[in-house]
């Protein structure tokens, strides 16, 4: 009677541990991985319409914000090839935010953003202010700057770098008068 007592618990407990093992193996918790967090990289800037009194200088004293300019955000890699190519609109108010989605660093040092990348300006919808100006590098491309701003989610983060400000200069000013 001992003798099958002790069967019957020796086999509920074997039958016990492969029910919860089985159990445990379904629910993942052998086989989870960890969750890998999404960066992004960002470039964030605004244009502007240079006035008339600032020509021929990089002040934007004066200047007003141009809604629909276009920028574009160039990449090259470490052997001067381009890596990223997208542009991008401003806002109402100039601004433009540029989500480099799908930028890749093939070298994590010599590929990084604030290296690789620059800030064109393209076009600017506005007759009386199209002509492209050299503010902050707007002709070559503006570099970018690091300025520890960042979004951060559960898995996602977001870099934040800044180019310019840039501008678009009057195609006529009237001459200045000398004193």
């Amino acid at each position: 009677m001992a003798s099958s007592r002790l069967t019957t618990l020796v086999s509920f407990l074997v039958l016990s541990l492969a029910v919860s093992s089985i159990t445990a193996h379904e629910n993942g918790t052998y086989t989870q991985k960890p969750v890998e967090k999404h960066i992004d990289v960002v470039v964030e800037g605004v244009v502007y319409c240079q006035s008339c009194d600032c020509y021929g200088t990089w002040s934007l004293t004066g200047a007003l914000p141009i809604e629909a300019a276009t920028v574009s955000v160039i990449c090259k890699d470490h052997r001067n090839r381009v890596s990223f190519y997208k542009a991008f609109h401003t806002d109402k108010n100039g601004y433009f935010y540029a989500q480099l989605l799908g930028f890749k660093m093939s070298h994590a040092l010599l590929d990084h953003p604030l290296h690789s990348c620059r800030v064109k300006l393209v076009s600017s919808p506005l007759e009386n202010c199209n002509l492209l100006s050299n503010i902050n590098y707007g002709l070559n491309g503006a570099p970018l700057r690091y300025e520890d701003k960042k979004l951060v989610g559960t898995n996602y983060e977001a870099v934040i770098y800044a180019a310019g400000p840039l501008a678009f200069r009057p195609a006529h000013c009237a001459p200045k008068e000398q004193p």
